[in-house]
């Protein structure tokens, strides 16, 4: 194989599913290309998300490769910020936008939500969206996606409001939320222009209708990388393989490798598109297919077969057998469930030799709930645990809930007056073996507001015979924490992320103190802190009308900002810890491990899509344009969409699994409710076909 992919002149399309080494190769090439003299300036990386970026990332910081020139590593939005900051000058005035003399602010995910926040907070106090029941940081993401959307399919925002309503076949109430998302997108648009804000959607246009098109541009980029290796092709976006279509065909491109993953396209919520990466085969001189993993088992394999005929999926040959691929209990409540997962788990390290950092626990989404009972019961059994949940808001984290609380207190001139439970519960956070009944007490007798002014009043002056039931050593914790905060608050205000880094070092991170050894604390910590250092270093100086950046981010995560994916947590994750992770998460990861748990296999969850009410994933895309434009979105396409997602989703985790999945099974879910779905049904067929070809599995799933 490493014949085929040795030539350094040709176009080259690798393909084949997960676990085969495509990535490997690709890695080899990159080297390959660097010791047969290349200049790394003339090479580009490309892939649909940093993340997938880190073994090439990997292999260029290894000792063992040869120093020179900096091999490029981008995403295709990461090449659309560094381009536009060098041309700006060359398509400002063209763009439309109100300073075209002034430098450009380009919004991270953050940043854009804040002032798509401020925007659309007039008109929600005007009735618009009355007609559907969704919080409003999903409200604002869901906007922005619709902006995303039409940008990386390439079609005007003036279009969302008709496609969508074209495809809708419900309550005609709907058209009008419809039309009130496009006002609200459109809208933004406008005062990104004016005030020269370059979200993702506006960067993805301005870069490929107003800088592509530019010769000296052209030159500078085809000219200057004379050789590609894009990865994870089926996950990018329509304006991705546009790009690379016109790449592919430069006379200047000296070579070429497409990696394409085969049943991938995790992505299609952000504007995958599996046909069109496909299409590019056609460009390449050279097609490669590869078969045979190095992750997956025969008897994996062999689940994976069976369940795609289970769902009526194309199916490769099988292989193996089922007895050492699954294993599964069913229990009646779903805390016994979660008893038997922590068992199995200890039994796997403890008798077996496996390592905590070869499992992972999946389910489709991760409740608090969820989380700390299972990171509760691994860590009576001695096993540590880490979780990683980017799609969730930050407000939602205990540990952020925290340090956003002491930053109110710790600066009163911003006139934000924290409740008193936010109170009560930052005091139980950030003050080891505080219970709840004296940090209440604590709360109550210490937290004043006065004059629209939040202050933490000493310990010391509080009488003795409370200072006794809340406990000395206690005591001495919060007066230090209160001391600290009131010693900020006289100083000269810093930037949020100095002083949230300031806290956890000087105090919160110390002995005694609630985040000294919780490392999702420290993870969820450290998030926010990027997240308000790009926050702050993304504006530029430029908020709503002038308010303080630490006041609007603290006020943007208070109402429910999402945060973007970091690198940081993958990076920085335990050695040897159990991973709990949604299904999702731990695929675009795209990391292989031993031992999979699917918890909550009757949830319908598995199956469904989010909620989603002013978008639509499938009807914004390029193939729903071109062959269905006029068509409604109906009960039938909705089933084949859940079939397919489904099948994508089990194959892929199967594929990124080595020795076993165990299912995790209870009758009544977290809120009590019976639970049979999809999932639990295709498991239930495979273990019928299991019977018939003598595979020794139990039948005891009704």
């Amino acid at each position: 194989m490493r014949g085929q992919l040795s030539s350094l002149d040709q176009k080259i399309f690798l393909e084949g599913p997960a676990g085969v080494g495509k990535t490997t190769l690709a890695v080899q090439r990159m080297l390959d290309l660097l010791a047969a003299g290349v200049p790394g300036g003339s090479l580009f990386v490309l892939t649909p998300q940093r993340t997938l970026a880190t073994p090439y990332l990997e292999a260029l910081r290894s000792p063992e490769t040869p120093p020179g020139e900096q091999v490029t590593v981008l995403t295709v939005g990461g090449l659309v910020r560094r381009s536009l900051d060098i041309f700006w000058p060359l398509v400002a005035a063209d763009a439309g936008f109100g300073q075209p003399g002034a430098l450009p602010v380009f919004l991270t995910l953050e940043t854009a939500q804040y002032f798509m926040d401020r925007v659309i907070d007039p008109l929600l106090a005007e009735g618009y969206f009355d007609g559907v029941t969704i919080q409003r940081n999903r409200l604002v993401s869901q906007v922005l996606d619709n902006l995303n959307k039409a940008a990386v399919v390439g079609f005007s925002p003036h279009e969302i409001a008709v496609r969508l309503k074209r495809a809708w076949g419900g309550e005609s109430s709907r058209k009008r939320v419809y039309d009130e998302a496009q006002e609200v997108a459109v809208r933004f648009r406008g005062y990104c222009l004016t005030h020269n804000l370059l979200d993702f959607s506006i960067q993805i246009e301005v870069f490929f209708g107003n800088l592509l098109p530019l010769p000296i541009f052209q030159d500078y980029l085809f000219g200057q990388y004379r050789h590609l290796i894009v990865d994870n092709l089926e996950e990018d976006t329509p304006v991705a393989h546009d790009l690379l279509r016109t790449w592919l065909s430069c006379p200047e491109l000296e070579s070429a490798l497409l990696v394409y993953d085969q049943d991938g396209g995790y992505r299609i919520f952000l504007g995958a598109d599996l046909e069109g990466g496909y299409a590019l085969r056609a460009l390449c001189e050279a097609h490669i297919r590869l078969d045979a993993s190095h992750v997956t088992s025969p008897d994996m394999e062999a689940l994976g077969y069976e369940i795609g005929r289970a769902l009526k999926r194309p199916v490769a040959v099988r292989r193996g057998d089922l007895r050492e691929s699954l294993a599964f209990d069913r229990q009646r409540f779903h805390p016994q469930m979660l008893d038997w997962t922590a068992d199995e788990i200890a039994r796997l390290v403890y008798e077996e030799g496996a390592s905590p950092g070869e499992i992972v626990v999946l389910s489709p989404f991760l409740s608090d709930a969820l989380r700390f009972s299972l990171t509760h019961r691994l860590a009576q059994r001695g096993i540590q645990a880490w979780s990683h949940r980017p799609s969730r808001a930050l407000r939602e984290e205990p540990a952020a809930r925290c340090l956003l609380t002491l930053a109110a207190l710790a600066h009163p001139q911003w006139g934000l007056t924290p409740h008193k439970q936010d109170v009560t519960q930052a005091l139980l956070q950030a003050v080891a073996d505080l219970d709840l009944v004296r940090a209440r007490l604590l709360t109550e007798i210490t937290y004043r507001v006065r004059d629209g002014r939040s202050t933490l009043s000493s310990f010391d002056d509080i009488r003795p015979e409370v200072q006794a039931r809340i406990g000395y050593r206690l005591g001495e914790r919060s007066e230090d924490l209160g001391a600290w905060l009131v010693g900020y608050a006289e100083g000269e205000e810093t930037a949020l992320d100095h002083f949230w880094s300031r806290l956890f070092s000087e105090l919160l991170s110390l002995p005694g103190y609630g985040f000294h050894d919780d490392y999702d604390a420290g993870q969820v910590i450290a998030t926010l802190i990027e997240s308000a250092n790009k926050f702050r270093r993304a504006l530029g100086g430029v908020t709503f009308e002038g308010e303080s950046p630490g006041k609007a981010y603290v006020d943007m995560v208070d109402r429910g900002v999402l945060a973007a994916q970091y690198v940081a947590p993958w990076q920085a994750q335990p050695e040897d810890a159990v991973l709990l992770a949604p299904a999702y998460t731990f695929l675009m990861s795209n990391r292989p491990v031993d031992y999979q748990f699917w918890l909550k296999a009757g949830s319908s969850a598995w199956w469904e899509r989010i909620y989603q009410p002013l978008t639509h994933p499938y009807v914004l895309t390029r193939r729903w344009a071109r062959d269905r434009a006029d068509d409604v979105w109906s009960d039938a396409d909705e089933f084949e969409a859940q079939q397919a997602a489904l099948y994508r989703l089990a194959l892929g985790l199967l594929r990124r699994c080595r020795r076993k999945v165990y299912l995790g099974i209870s009758d009544l879910g977290e809120q009590g409710y019976e639970e049979k779905g999809p999932l639990l049904r295709v498991i239930q067929r495979v273990l019928r076909s299991a019977q018939n070809n003598k595979d020794a599995l139990p039948l005891n799933l009704q």
